[in-house]
């Protein structure tokens, strides 16, 4: 098998993005972490990974500016893992990847998890990219202005 090419040195921003977090297990953590998990040992049963990768995983988060550890808030001698404002900021893309799955990944009426608004008790709604204007923009209304070199 080859060794994975980094792409932290890539000009575009979604490969370095991808490099960073793009396997399963790290988006499966920071999903986790948003529904409020902070030890190693939840993460490890709610996901049912190995030690040693769950291990690895939450050191290149720490590492990359994602997760902090801190003492646990209960007093006791564990460490608790905890989204930082970076980390929050990935909310929205683990939102859009929740909508597309239960766009596309679901038969109809088949149940899953839902997000629910805390304030209103409902779904959110899908998430829609908007121009300054508020109108909505699809793939189609944008372009990459790729780096020349």
């Amino acid at each position: 098998m080859k060794p994975h090419k980094s792409m932290s040195n890539a000009f575009c921003p979604v490969a370095r993005t991808v490099d960073l977090i793009g396997d399963r297990w790290s988006l499966l953590i920071v999903r986790d972490a948003f529904d409020g998990m902070r030890r190693f040992g939840d993460f490890q049963r709610s996901l049912g990974m190995a030690k040693n990768i769950l291990s690895d995983r939450l050191h290149k988060l720490v590492e990359a500016g994602i997760l902090d550890r801190q003492d646990a808030s209960d007093g006791t001698a564990y460490q608790e893992y905890v989204l930082t404002p970076q980390g929050e900021r990935l909310f929205p893309l683990v939102v859009a990847l929740r909508q597309w799955g239960e766009a596309h990944l679901f038969a109809p009426g088949e149940p899953h998890s839902v997000l629910i608004d805390k304030q209103t008790g409902k779904p959110v709604p899908p998430l829609v990219l908007t121009a300054k204007d508020g109108s909505s923009l699809s793939a189609f209304d944008t372009e990459v202005r790729k780096v020349t070199e």
